[in-house]
């Protein structure tokens, strides 16, 4: 007669605190990446925001050289120890990403240390996709090997996003680059970008 959930309390949802790699310990960090071949990787993440299921799920095929474009089509996740690649949860994570051609450059000689595989960063061990947990604690030893404070690889993200917008691009274009649902939630996410 009556719904049973009308006296609950739902719990107030945890904020995880945003933090970013201030830009005088990015150069640390990207120096840290490099020491272990993975400057490719990470200079990309650092340039593009992408989510860590949407860069470890690209492919060679997703990078066009001419216009310096990543598409992002798909997204690794690892459910129940399986990995598996599925489109993106929304329509609006489906993108085009311009990049920068330092980073093109060094997407290209990464290829060519592996030109028989499909994958842009195919892992050492397995020779297929990092697993997302793997790429986690390569970042924690960077980020311990440069001298740095623990941030979390989403933060990576965030670090992208804020200097974007503390460098002028404006914040329509920033959401569509993050594959964000609006420019008002991007707007609310950085806000402390723009102040």
């Amino acid at each position: 007669l009556r719904n049973p959930t009308e006296d609950c309390i739902a719990p107030k949802v945890q904020k995880i605190e945003m933090q970013i790699l201030s830009p005088e310990h990015i150069k640390d960090y990207l120096e840290a990446a490099d020491r272990r071949g993975l400057l490719p990787m990470f200079y990309l993440e650092l340039t593009s925001g992408l989510r860590r299921g949407e860069l470890l799920a690209l492919l060679w095929e997703d990078l066009d050289i001419a216009e310096r474009t990543i598409s992002v089509t798909k997204t690794l996740s690892a459910k129940t120890g399986k990995m598996m690649v599925s489109p993106p949860k929304t329509q609006n994570s489906i993108r085009k990403v311009v990049i920068p051609t330092e980073a093109v450059e060094l997407l290209v000689e990464e290829h060519e240390k592996h030109p028989d595989s499909p994958y842009m960063f195919p892992s050492p061990v397995t020779g297929n996709m990092y697993h997302p947990d793997a790429i986690g604690r390569v970042h924690k030893k960077l980020l311990k090997q440069a001298g740095l404070l623990d941030i979390r690889f989403h933060d990576l993200r965030h670090t992208f996003a804020t200097l974007a917008l503390q460098n002028g691009v404006d914040v329509k274009t920033l959401s569509s680059m993050l594959g964000h649902y609006s420019a008002g939630f991007t707007l609310d996410t950085y806000t402390h970008a723009t102040m």
